[in-house]
């Protein structure tokens, strides 16, 4: 089996180790396990490789020049492609997260993943399973398991309608800018908002205020 895959990354000494590692590794049962077809390192770069290619699995960094690599696959979202994308980030935060998962990324690994276990990623991503580090599955399961609506909670009363309805975006992982989009204001408005939401319910940051939410199922 080979695994034909386009690198995204836009530090070139990562994006070389990646490819060397990868490049070693050979498929248990004869043959090449992985075939890197393309790189790519900004994100109109990436759009315009992966188009071309058409890979099976795209490693994709979530911060890349010209914009989120969530945006790579919003933006390849209308193609017929049937590509699947592997985060592969140094981050954990919840926000980058979330905005690759929700674009259609099928697995989010952070970069302190071995070799072995990173191949591992890659072949489950292109049988079609979700794959994701151990700290980020809890989180990425309870963020999305439960369409109900959220329950009554006392602790709500004390913020308002339009401060319910920021806290809980924040709490699902969005940016200040997504939210902002999604309500029609100002990220300045939206800034406010959740000071205000962390004054009133005594937290510090918006990583304690999305353990608070996801706490009380109020997401």
């Amino acid at each position: 089996m080979t695994i034909r895959i386009v690198l995204v990354e836009d530090h070139a000494l990562f994006r070389a180790g990646v490819r060397g590692e990868l490049t070693d590794v050979v498929d248990p049962d004869g043959g090449v396990f992985v075939e890197i077809v393309g790189e790519a390192a900004d994100r109109d770069a990436a759009v315009e490789v992966i188009a071309d290619t058409r890979p099976d699995v795209v490693l994709l960094d979530v911060h890349l020049p010209g914009g989120g690599g969530h945006t790579v696959i919003e933006r390849l979202a209308d193609s017929d492609l049937v590509t699947r994308f592997l985060a592969l980030s140094v981050s954990d935060a919840a926000e980058d997260v979330m905005a690759v998962v929700r674009a259609g990324a099928r697995g989010y690994v952070t970069k302190t993943i071995d070799t072995v276990e990173l191949c591992d990623a890659i072949r489950r991503v292109h049988e079609g399973d979700a794959v994701f580090s151990p700290r980020l599955a809890g989180f990425v399961l309870d963020a999305f398991s439960t369409d109900l609506p959220a329950p009554e909670n006392p602790d709500l009363d004390v913020l308002s309608e339009r401060e319910q309805e920021v806290m809980r975006l924040i709490a699902r992982g969005y940016t200040y800018k997504e939210v902002a989009a999604r309500l029609h204001l100002s990220v300045k408005t939206i800034e406010t908002h959740v000071s205000a939401v962390l004054r009133k319910l005594q937290l510090s940051n918006r990583h304690q205020l999305t353990a608070w939410a996801h706490e009380r199922r109020i997401v």
